[in-house]
């Protein structure tokens, strides 16, 4: 179990990263248009900031403030994927182009949310 557990907090630690990672190179392509420019800097920081969210949680200090930075990273997640399908949206990039990106934020999101609903569970509330 405890193995279990090491092994999700690395998963979607690696993934993180990688994800950062796509968000940057989408963000250069973005440089060509000047909405893209702008929108493509919201994308920039919500996409980055999930890793650096869920790194920050590895090291907490409780298991509110575990459950606090995953929060985070799971609503910065949520705006990575509004931003996504703004994108879409908007034809700034084609559809096609997003397929791999959209996907892995949407598995992000589910992990995220499967993490913080194991947090959760079982702690008191006030």
């Amino acid at each position: 179990m405890k193995n279990e557990k090491l092994e999700i907090k690395n998963d979607i630690a690696a993934r993180s990263i990688q994800y950062a990672l796509q968000v940057i190179r989408l963000y250069r392509d973005l440089q060509q248009d000047e909405v893209g420019r702008a929108i493509g800097k919201q994308f920039l920081r919500s996409g980055t900031s999930i890793g650096a969210n869920v790194q920050e949680a590895q090291g907490a200090q409780s298991k509110a403030d575990f459950i606090a930075k995953m929060s985070i990273a799971h609503k910065e997640a949520l705006e990575s994927a509004y931003w996504l399908r703004l994108f879409e949206k908007a034809e700034i990039i084609p559809e096609v182009q997003l397929v791999g990106l959209v996907d892995e934020t949407d598995q992000l999101i589910k992990i995220l949310s499967a993490i913080l609903i194991t947090a959760k569970r079982g702690k008191k509330t006030i």
